[in-house]
């Protein structure tokens, strides 16, 4: 029970993130070099997408 608790957790928060992603104002390559990678390392991804990465992505892609 906890394990799909966990996996829907995450699940939401990836599908989450990846549409913050394509909100962002910048190429349609890079948002999806960005979703791909987010979905591609599952919970590492996003924990460095919504602590680190998320406020620098324009920066990273302009």
């Amino acid at each position: 029970m906890l394990g799909t608790i966990i996996y829907i957790v995450g699940l939401v928060l990836a599908i989450m993130a990846v549409i913050d992603i394509f909100k962002k104002p910048i190429s349609l390559v890079g948002k999806i070099i960005c979703s791909v990678i987010v979905l591609a390392t599952s919970w590492i991804g996003i924990i460095v997408y919504y602590l680190w990465a998320k406020d620098k992505i324009t920066s990273w892609f302009k």
